[in-house]
């Protein structure tokens, strides 16, 4: 397996993450209507992160916290070797006139936030969507998507791939720059 160059680190991802808090804490006080919604599989690894630190700093679990799977509202998901495998969808509760933070890890080409706001239209109507993304690839979309939130901003080319360990799966947080896509 190739290696990687590390563009965060441990210690620098935590203060990320503890800035991202710190600026939705700015705009949304104790989150009031407002909800958390991550992006299976790995923005939800973000977003569970985001909810407990969130949680630490303000004194509450009150913020609502929904994990939406995307997988068939893909525009892909026919035109795969194999079929892909869906995760959970763990909401419980309606967006119906309510600001949503969608929570995703990378942002890339657009297509899994296209996807993720076709299936946020399953959970009701909200009064505004925003995108949070731990790592913007900014200069590789397909799709007129940015982010309202980021964590690190990575300039690569369109053959590079970026990884987000985590410490719960991948034994440690970090974020990794391959110089072309690697098997997972």
């Amino acid at each position: 397996m190739q290696k990687g160059r590390t563009i965060l680190s441990k210690d620098h991802f935590r203060l990320t993450i503890d800035r991202i808090c710190h600026q939705l804490i700015e705009n949304y006080d104790q989150f009031e209507n407002t909800c958390l919604v991550g992006i299976q599989p790995r923005g939800v690894l973000f977003s569970n992160r985001l909810h407990q630190r969130l949680s630490e700093i303000i004194g509450t679990d009150a913020i609502e916290y929904g994990k939406l799977d995307i997988t068939f509202h893909r525009d892909d998901f026919r035109h795969r070797d194999k079929p892909l495998t869906a995760h959970s969808t763990d909401f419980n509760f309606l967006i119906d006139d309510k600001k949503v933070i969608l929570v995703d890890d990378v942002l890339y080409t657009g297509r899994t936030i296209q996807a993720a706001m076709s299936a946020l239209q399953q959970f009701g109507r909200p009064e505004k969507v925003e995108l949070l993304a731990l790592v913007d690839r900014r200069f590789n979309r397909h799709l007129p998507v940015q982010a309202d939130y980021i964590g690190i901003t990575i300039d690569a080319l369109d053959e590079a791939y970026v990884k987000v360990d985590w410490n719960e799966i991948d034994g440690k947080d970090r974020i990794l720059l391959f110089p072309q896509k690697i098997d997972k």
